[in-house]
């Protein structure tokens, strides 16, 4: 079955969707020896598909696992400023993974990761809309007051994300641990409403995604999802995939 360049690049689990369209507008991929175009379809049980060299073809297994990351540890596999990352946790494997999404340094909780580029873009697809959801530990003067104003959607890149819903509220004093819950997972979305509510936060844990939870994993490992989770997954972002 024929389908385009970058999302058979993807599947294979060579580099994500983004990088693999980079790639073909650069000219660096080639179908049965053609430079391959944006938006050119192949077979990859076919098609001779070479990405800078590299062959390319679909993978017969794909690897699905989901972490409970430390703060402290970058999402990224390859770090410039040779912090800690989430390299050092995956051992055992057998295959090179990438995370789906981010949480940032000084974040921690469930993490995907997969080979499966497809599902990958499937997830992250602003159309998916899986709900994300965190625990978060908040301090400030009034912070019960400023809970309303943190909830209220923000302007993120050009754009207004949809409001938070708070949750399980449980406030002390100058300090507040809730639940929030998001659908989108927008750059620093929950951080940046903290900061235009006057809320510093102490902890952020994201303890849902869809329909997984972190349940008792430890901090800084790693399983296996089950055929049913990740099926349970696709079900949750709708099966929204390009072709």
């Amino acid at each position: 079955m024929q389908e385009r360049i970058q999302k058979i690049i993807s599947a294979s689990g060579l580099m994500s969707r983004r990088a693999a369209e980079k790639l073909i507008a650069d000219g660096k991929v080639t179908v049965n020896g053609v430079t391959a175009s944006p938006g050119m379809k192949a077979d990859p049980a076919e098609d001779n598909i070479l990405a800078e060299g590299r062959p390319v073809g679909r993978k017969n297994a794909f690897h699905y696992l989901m972490m409970n990351k430390p703060a402290g540890v970058v999402t990224t596999l390859h770090d410039e400023q040779v912090r800690r990352s989430v390299a050092e946790l995956l051992h055992g494997i057998g295959a090179r993974v990438y995370p789906v999404g981010r949480l940032d340094m000084y974040s921690e909780g469930l993490l995907l990761f997969t080979d499966d580029g497809e599902f990958a873009n499937l997830l992250m697809h602003p159309s998916s809309g899986i709900p994300k959801t965190y625990r978060l530990k908040v301090k400030a003067d009034t912070v019960e007051q400023r809970l309303h104003s943190f909830a209220q959607p923000i302007e993120i890149d050009g754009r207004m994300t949809t409001p938070a819903l708070l949750s399980e509220i449980r406030a002390s004093g100058e300090e507040a641990t809730l639940m929030v819950t998001i659908h989108e997972g927008r750059n620093r979305q929950i951080r940046r409403l903290c900061e235009r509510a006057g809320l510093k936060v102490l902890q952020l844990c994201r303890v849902k995604e869809g329909p997984l939870t972190l349940g008792s994993l430890r901090s800084g490992e790693w399983r296996p999802l089950t055929e049913q989770e990740v099926q349970a997954l696709r079900d949750a972002a709708g099966g929204n995939e390009e072709t």
